[in-house]
């Protein structure tokens, strides 16, 4: 979502609705596309913040709409790799340079589970869970290079 906001135009409509959406938020967090996780999930739900975008961005919104939906939540859609590759395109074309996560997220995509919704909703446990699997995978092969993974 960073990418995406940082790659709308600044005088544009969609960034002015964004602007008036969140009052409260500075004007160097919207250039910078920093939102919270809750404001990321009004932006989703917003009918009228669709609207005002133009088509490169209705079709960059939809990829990630779809990835949010049909990968990230707590099934996996069986063509995920589709979708996930389908939003990656979508951003290339709309300008947004690949961060680190999204750039790990496309390394690693065999790695994630089949099935996201068995893991516990509790906070801060389904990451002790994931670490728990890292850590598997390199038991025994611990090296100083292996840190960054």
């Amino acid at each position: 979502m960073k990418q995406f906001i940082k790659s709308l135009p600044k005088d544009g409509e969609c960034f002015r609705y964004l602007c008036s959406k969140f009052p409260k938020l500075s004007e160097a967090k919207f250039k910078e596309g920093v939102f919270t996780g809750p404001d990321i999930r009004k932006l989703l739900s917003d009918s009228l913040f669709s609207e005002t975008m133009g088509d490169k961005e209705k079709e960059t919104s939809d990829s990630f709409k779809d990835a949010v939906h049909r990968f990230l939540e707590n099934v996996k859609d069986p063509l995920y790799k589709i979708i996930v590759q389908r939003m990656l395109t979508a951003y290339e074309d709309q300008g947004c340079k690949m961060s680190l996560k999204v750039h790990f997220l496309l390394s690693h995509i065999v790695c994630f589970p089949e099935n996201l919704g068995v893991y516990s909703q509790e906070q801060g446990e389904r990451f002790y869970q994931d670490v728990c699997d890292i850590e598997k995978r390199y038991q025994g092969k611990w090296n100083v290079n292996m840190l960054t993974d």
